[in-house]
């Protein structure tokens, strides 16, 4: 089973996945209960090494567009 994912569509997933996890630890301090920024982080590295890892084991990065004829 192949992964049809390239690199670039995947650290943008995790970038908007960061922000999005950031702003809701925000939203929380905003209300009174305060996280550290620590674990956020190590969580945020943890996952891109994971997924990143999943992504070649089933397969590696797509590297070339199948089907993608120019106009």
């Amino acid at each position: 089973m192949s992964v049809d994912v390239s690199r670039g569509g995947l650290l943008v997933t995790l970038a908007i996945f960061g922000v999005i996890v950031y702003e809701f630890r925000t939203v929380l301090d905003f209300v009174g209960i305060e996280l550290p920024i620590i674990p956020y982080m190590a969580t945020v590295f943890v996952l891109a090494g994971a997924s990143v890892w999943y992504v070649t084991l089933k397969g590696g990065w797509r590297t070339e567009a199948d089907g993608d004829d120019p106009a």
